[in-house]
């Protein structure tokens, strides 16, 4: 089986995480900075299958689109031209940052560690890919 991979797409930095290859569990995979983001991802499609790619819906909690958005779609739209082979889709990634924070809050994390935006990015991602394992279920 191959693996499912999710991305917390930002402005500046970008959360990735991914499942085992049975698609079991989710684990943050990396941190990449998103002007770097598709070559990143062609690179390590070139080492591991993956099956799927669910990329973060920015919405509002009112359900309106996020400033984000916009960037997100032109991402996903340049992605399906270049790399068809591989779908990407959609999935609501509202309160994640939120969730992120709550769980570094959980695991102890120091006030300095739970600053470490890229490592929010990154739990962020997992939430997503988490929360689109369960609703498959």
């Amino acid at each position: 089986m191959a693996r499912i991979l999710s991305i917390d797409y930002g402005k500046k930095r970008t959360g990735i995480a991914v499942t085992d290859p049975l698609q079991i569990i989710a684990g943050g995979l990396a941190t990449v900075s998103t002007s770097e983001l598709f070559e990143w991802l062609k690179a390590y499609l070139a080492k591991e299958p993956v099956e799927r790619i669910i990329i973060g819906e920015p919405r509002q909690p009112n359900g309106q689109p996020s400033e984000n958005l916009a960037r997100v779609q032109q991402f996903v739209s340049r992605w399906r031209k270049a790399i068809p082979q591989v779908p990407i889709e959609y999935f609501d990634e509202r309160f994640t940052s939120v969730l992120a924070h709550q769980a570094m809050l959980d695991g102890g994390l120091r006030k300095k560690a739970r600053q470490d935006k890229a490592l929010v990015d990154e739990i962020s991602a997992t939430i997503i890919l988490e929360d689109y394992l369960r609703s498959r279920k």
